[in-house]
């Protein structure tokens, strides 16, 4: 069979990638084509854009790189077209892959959806699109099926991929010091996003905590689309190790985190590291979001959680001295630190068993079957 994916970043990536391994395992002849990263080419996939050049993050950046984003779009069409592919496999990334939806559906593609846009959030009118045009919805957080029954729209709970994802043994921390130059202080990991725009507006703060708390060792984890030189420009003056392709390991040697808000969240949270949340777009993005937007919280933890588990520092809350009286909370208060492992714990039972992927490529295959 042919399987046509498209993720747009880093985590998309990742978790495609774990698809198509799975998928393998169910059909030894099948042909992947996508758009993604190094992870989904290390599977088999043919890359026909990477996902570096299709990461346009907040509405005004979306707004600039219009003409290039409508280019892409037209060319993937084409693409879909040439290529005939029996299944089209998105995976999150909703504005262009709900555009694509759409037009593979009218073209008589079969069409499964791996990973919801967060239309809970915001644009609850797009789930009638998906209703029409997407023939199977594949989703990874467990308060999303009932959002879905509301609709009368029935969809599949896999689990979330990231539990595959987790490291399967401890961590070697010597080793990993060794290797990465790390001296023995307690280690505090920062990560800053995987797109150019976040890193460059969330570390120059996180970097600021460097010289707030010198009995500790800080540690960038670098996005793998990211240049070095990206990162060393703002190391500069900064005694501060860059970590790259490493970053559950980071995470397993860390004693706390600074995160921007993302899937990295719920990593973070799952390898039991204490977090604080971070996030800060352009103003007129914000101010935008900030009135169409109706959830109560911005991380996956809170959200899965539905109450305050770590603390999100936002746009203008996002500042140095809020961040260092809410890092000094993680390293420094017991009862705050004891308290937020123990709703870690709560969240993997609410976030249930693995298997994810193995999941989702039998509904896939399920779909290729009708």
């Amino acid at each position: 069979m042919k399987y046509y994916l498209i993720s747009g970043e880093a985590s998309g990536d990742l978790h495609a990638s774990n698809l198509m391994a799975a998928i393998k395992l169910r059909d030894q002849q099948a042909q992947f084509r996508a758009w993604g990263g190094d992870l989904m080419q290390k599977q088999g996939a043919e890359i026909v854009k990477h996902y570096r050049d299709l990461a346009f993050m907040g509405f005004l950046e979306v707004v600039l790189n219009l003409t290039t984003i409508l280019r892409n779009i037209r060319f993937c069409k084409q693409d879909i077209l040439q290529w005939k592919p029996d299944v089209l496999i998105l995976v999150d990334y909703p504005g262009f892959n709900m555009r694509m939806a759409k037009f593979a559906h009218l073209h008589g593609f079969k069409v499964v959806y791996y990973i919801s846009p967060q239309i809970w959030a915001w644009k609850k009118s797009r789930v009638h699109a998906i209703k029409k045009f997407v023939d199977k919805m594949l989703v990874i957080l467990p308060f999303e099926k009932a959002f879905y029954a509301k609709y009368d729209y029935a969809v599949e709970f896999v689990g979330n991929p990231i539990l595959d994802a987790l490291p399967k043994e401890p961590l070697d921390t010597n080793q990993f010091r060794a290797e990465n130059k790390l001296d023995n202080k307690p280690i505090i990991a920062l990560l800053p996003g995987s797109r150019k725009q976040e890193i460059a507006k969330m570390l120059s703060v996180m970097l600021k905590m460097v010289d707030q708390f010198p009995e500790y060792e800080f540690a960038i984890a670098g996005a793998p689309s990211i240049e070095d030189d990206f990162y060393f420009e703002r190391m500069a003056t900064t005694k501060v190790v860059l970590i790259k392709n490493n970053t559950q390991k980071l995470l397993q040697a860390s004693y706390a985190a600074l995160v921007t808000s993302g899937t990295a969240t719920l990593e973070t949270a799952l390898l039991n590291v204490p977090e604080v949340v971070c996030y800060k777009g352009s103003q007129i993005s914000y101010q935008i979001a900030k009135r169409i937007v109706d959830i109560p919280y911005i991380s996956l933890v809170n959200l899965i959680m539905n109450a305050e588990v770590v603390k999100e520092l936002i746009q203008n809350d996002f500042t140095e001295q809020n961040l260092k009286t809410e890092l000094n909370k993680l390293l420094s208060d017991t009862n705050h630190r004891t308290k937020m492992l123990l709703e870690y714990q709560h969240l993997k039972t609410v976030l249930g068993e693995g298997g994810a992927s193995a999941k989702a490529a039998a509904e896939v295959l399920k779909i290729l079957k009708t």
